[in-house]
């Protein structure tokens, strides 16, 4: 009996754990830029370094932000974390048979991998549904896309854009092409395998789709939710 009870209590520790850190870390990370991600860390572990460079969203240049939400989340502004329109498209796709396209915001992407670990299971998927809820809740949608652009691994050992236009391109993230922008955006969804410096004919196109997807957001080149920021 004290085993199965010292078991239920350390269970009861850990669901209040799960519940109540994921708000507490959301409204530091609020105001303070993360020092490092769950992600990051295991990459270290398996020996790649860690190679970041904060920037805040009036110092990243609109056209990587116009060129991620154009590949990655279209409806990014229009959403409270979960596009309901594309997971609907992607299960009567999933039930005609044919492959599962993926429905991930950034919201969720964001939540993901600031505090999550990179995994497929049911917990993992529904602690992130949990996380993506509080932070919308929590952030602007500006602050979203902020962290987003800063945390996300962009190649092995390369995390957030300014490190990844310093590798790939030998420049800033300001200094940024519409082209080259595209290029970064398009290599998202397997930065360890695609390259925007080396790009195959798939990425090279798929960085064309985004270019043409990038003028629907308006003549400023960013999303209208971000429209008044820097």
């Amino acid at each position: 009996m004290g085993l199965m009870r010292w078991l239920w209590r350390a269970l009861l520790g850990l669901v209040l754990l799960l519940v109540l850190l994921p708000p507490a870390a959301l409204a530091l990370y609020r105001y303070v830029a993360p020092p490092v991600t769950p992600l990051m860390l295991i990459r270290q572990w398996e020996g790649a370094p860690i190679r970041q460079v904060w920037r805040p969203l009036t110092r990243i240049s609109p056209r990587i932000q116009a060129a991620v939400v154009a590949a990655e989340d279209s409806r990014f502004c229009l959403h409270a974390g979960f596009d309901w329109e594309a997971i609907s498209k992607d299960l009567a796709a999933n039930e005609r048979g044919g492959r599962l396209r993926g429905a991930s915001t950034i919201s969720q992407q964001t939540a993901k991998n600031l505090l999550l670990w990179p995994d497929r299971t049911w917990l993992r998927k529904g602690a992130e549904a949990y996380v993506t809820m509080l932070m919308e809740a929590m952030w602007p949608k500006a602050r979203i896309l902020e962290i987003y652009l800063n945390i996300i691994e962009w190649g092995p050992g390369i995390y957030g854009v300014e490190a990844a236009s310093e590798a790939y391109f030998g420049s800033d993230n300001m200094s940024l092409t519409p082209a080259r922008a595209a290029l970064l955006a398009s290599v998202l969804p397997n930065p360890r395998r695609w390259s925007p410096a080396r790009p195959t004919a798939y990425v090279e196109q798929y960085a064309h789709t985004i270019a043409a997807r990038v003028g629907e957001l308006g003549p400023a080149q960013r999303p209208p939710c971000l429209a008044r920021r820097g």
